[in-house]
């Protein structure tokens, strides 16, 4: 419903109405509708199976490896969660319950990031110029959902131009020389 009607119109009666529930057996599974929202975008990561697509990244034995692995990964899902992530960017601004879910999966996003960086200062290699907090809050800016979008939907770009200029550009910002 949420890709469908781009957030407009999951009210919990909605999704109970579609589920063919009533709106108090939903109320039985979600206290609210930023608990559904949220469960909703985790099931998504679960039926994507982003835990094996991160598996690279968590495995890699550099911190160059970690980062190329984590942005590859990240530019790659992007594509397949865009229509539930679009809602969700149009709701949260006027949506409390929205705004809760997109912060979810977003600090979980934030999170990689974090680990990439961490994985390059540990093996010495972070450019000299940054902080590990500037570092994953610069990584974790550019690998946004909004940028993603302007770069495939606005200007064209394919999906692995994405990738391989994200970690071309990572790799030149983050990497000492």
């Amino acid at each position: 419903m949420l890709e469908e009607h781009r957030g407009r119109g999951v009210r919990m009666v909605d999704i109970a109405k579609r589920a063919n529930l009533s709106r108090q057996a939903v109320y039985l599974h979600f206290a609210s509708r930023a608990e559904l929202l949220i469960a909703t975008t985790q099931f998504l990561d679960h039926r994507l199976d982003l835990e094996t697509r991160l598996a690279p990244s968590r495995a890699a034995t550099s911190g160059m490896q970690r980062l190329s692995a984590y942005v590859a990964c990240w530019g790659n899902y992007v594509p397949e969660i865009y229509g539930v992530a679009k809602a969700l960017l149009l709701l949260k601004e006027s949506d409390a319950a929205a705004a809760a879910a997109w912060n979810n999966r977003m600090a979980a996003m934030r999170d990689g990031c974090r680990a990439a960086v961490d994985a390059l200062h540990a093996d010495s290699a972070l450019a000299l110029e940054w902080t590990r907090g500037g570092a994953t809050d610069a990584l974790w800016t550019m690998l946004s959902v909004e940028n993603w979008e302007n770069l495939t939907v606005e200007c064209g770009w394919s999906n692995q131009q994405y990738v391989d200029r994200m970690k071309v550009m990572a790799e030149r910002m983050l990497v000492k020389r």
